[in-house]
């Protein structure tokens, strides 16, 4: 009996995966599943699974934690895909990303905050291939500040910190005429690369620059100025530029 009373939630048919996963909110599908089963906590895994169920007809996939193994899966498999998020996803890197811009045309957004292993070639290839492309996210963890006692982001991130911003914002501004929203927070972007992409992105409805402390407010002001369709825009807190919530930094002098 005690056999037959554990649930074999790993075999359960597709109809009553869909009954069971319709009746969550989209946070209680990340959270919940992963926890009742352990195959369904490899990413990659679950990712797989979900684009052999689909057949090809998948238009979104919103992830965190893959690598590059299964979304170049989804890649090949996937031509129909439209919103595509991999936020914080170390292990993703241009070599999947590669086949996304060769094998997905339709894509129009693009979230890729946080997975430093993706290069600024990255948004060349890009921007080469996507032309509906309306929604970037590129937004970074805050850099480390040596005036305070406190790491703000992970080691390995620290050592790879995407510092091309300015060359993104050339490729953003050249390539990407269509877009209507970007976010690019805690970036090394300076008034030369927002320059760039204001020039380049005239429609642009939504910028978010919070976090870009190498921006000046009189700079942000004179180059958006000129975005007729601008509705809101996200400006660095120039009194505060760092997030107060950090891990500590025994190192650190003034630690203690």
């Amino acid at each position: 009996m005690g056999t037959l009373l554990s649930p074999g939630w790993a075999d359960l048919t597709r109809e009553c995966l869909i009954d069971i996963f319709s009746r969550l909110s989209v946070d209680q599908r990340w959270i919940g599943p992963i926890l009742v089963c352990k195959t369904w906590m490899n990413v990659d895994s679950f990712l797989r699974s979900v684009v052999d169920r689909s057949e090809g007809s998948l238009t979104e996939i919103r992830v965190r934690h893959c690598t590059d193994r299964s979304l170049s899966y989804a890649a090949e498999r996937c031509p129909k895909l439209e919103v595509l998020w991999i936020k914080s996803c170390p292990n993703v890197t241009d070599a999947s990303m590669t086949k996304i811009a060769s094998n997905c045309p339709n894509l129009k957004e693009l979230d890729m905050s946080y997975s430093y292993g993706i290069s600024h070639e990255t948004l060349v290839m890009l921007g080469r291939n996507f032309n509906n492309l309306k929604i970037l996210k590129r937004n970074l963890y805050p850099r480390l500040d040596p005036n305070m006692p406190t790491i703000i982001a992970p080691l390995d991130y620290l050592a790879t910190y995407p510092k091309h911003a300015n060359v993104e914002a050339e490729v953003i501004g050249r390539h990407m005429p269509q877009l209507k929203q970007l976010e690019f927070r805690y970036t090394t972007l300076t008034a030369k690369g927002l320059a760039l992409v204001c020039e380049g992105c005239s429609d642009l409805e939504y910028m978010d620059l919070y976090g870009c402390i190498s921006l000046r407010s009189e700079e942000i002001t004179r180059w958006t100025s000129s975005l007729m369709s601008l509705r809101e825009i996200k400006k660095p807190n120039f009194m505060f530029p760092m997030a107060i919530l950090r891990m500590s930094r025994p190192d650190h002098p003034l630690y203690g």
